[in-house]
């Protein structure tokens, strides 16, 4: 892999697997949402990897409109790298997945690489009391549900969002994901340097045991040389270990309330800022040194934020944003 003498922090704050009634800590609304990822920025994360949710109810939501109500205190409030997913969630469709992506222009996007059984079900033992009516039958039905990520959508996305300058963070929840990057990069569709974000214990996907992670660097090696930057994250319990060993490996890393709920075993997680502030103490002890956002955008050839579609501040009557 790449290596760097800075480490990327990355933070998923709310994604589209954990639901309201698992933590008071998980943000659903624009104001939540913006508020933990301009908090999350100042713990040290370079980039924000986010979902929308509907500001009622708490469910997945694929609507720009809702994006744009935390993307604008965002990009006001903060310097870091936006980082809007296209996997959304497994009930939507691609067009709903890739709307915010297609208005927003970003610099980063995820693009998850295979379609897999992606079960999270077992969280729901957890849970006693459920707040909404759509949240059980969502978090079992996962049990049943494929999540698509066909060769043609993941081309869609591909020629999509790269028409609009947009970079990937191309997600491999196994190994044989990486043999379907290797696929595009063959094919001339996708350009170095390559974001790997390997993904580790979701059941369906590669277990999140520590030997697995450097399988993945190794295969990557063989395939991508000296072309990729690797980072890692884990679900659950497991996030730091995994995001440790990534850094050790001389990687890059992701936490966020979307992978763990926990800061501890069995201490859920105040914020997505505490789980942040966490990995740069670990990168701290072991001599790494956390990216700043502008560190990020060179090492991953990003086109900045000046060139998306991001809503921006208004100017002032002298010309000038507001404060970043």
């Amino acid at each position: 892999m790449k290596q760097s003498e800075h480490t990327i922090i990355s933070c998923a704050v709310t994604g589209a697997i954990h639901t309201p009634s698992m933590s008071d800590a998980l943000p659903v609304s624009a104001e939540e949402i913006s508020r933990q990822a301009l908090d999350a920025a100042r713990a040290g994360a370079a980039v924000l990897h986010l979902h929308a949710r509907d500001p009622q109810d708490g469910r997945p939501s694929s609507d720009p409109e809702v994006y744009r109500s935390f993307l604008s205190p965002i990009a006001a409030g903060s310097d870091a790298v936006v980082n809007i997913t296209t996997g959304g969630a497994a009930i939507m469709t691609l067009d709903e997945r890739l709307a915010a992506a297609r208005t927003f222009a970003p610099e980063l996007a995820s693009l998850n690489m295979g379609s897999m059984n992606f079960n999270f079900a077992p969280a729901a033992r957890r849970v006693t009391h459920w707040r909404h009516g759509w949240e059980k039958a969502y978090v079992t039905g996962s049990a049943d549900r494929i999540f698509s990520n066909t060769f043609i959508q993941i081309e869609t996305i591909l020629r999509d969002l790269q028409a609009r300058g947009t970079r990937f963070e191309f997600e491999c929840y196994d190994i044989g994901h990486l043999y379907t990057l290797a696929h595009f990069v063959g094919r001339g569709l996708v350009r170095a340097p390559y974001l790997i974000q390997g993904v580790f214990g979701v059941l369906g996907g590669i277990g999140p045991e520590l030997d697995h992670v450097q399988h993945m660097v190794r295969t990557a090696d063989r395939l991508f040389g000296e072309d990729y930057a690797f980072s890692a994250f884990a679900a659950g319990r497991h996030q730091f270990a995994v995001s440790t060993h990534a850094a050790q490996l001389g990687g890059h890393v992701r936490v966020g309330l979307e992978d763990s709920l926990y800061i501890g075993a069995g201490q859920l997680a105040r914020s997505n800022a505490e789980q942040v502030e966490k990995i740069v103490r670990i990168l701290q002890d072991i001599g790494r040194t956390p990216a700043t956002p502008a560190q990020a955008r060179r090492m991953l050839a990003l086109k900045g934020p000046e060139n998306t579609k991001l809503p921006r501040p208004h100017a002032s009557a002298h010309g000038e944003g507001a404060p970043r």
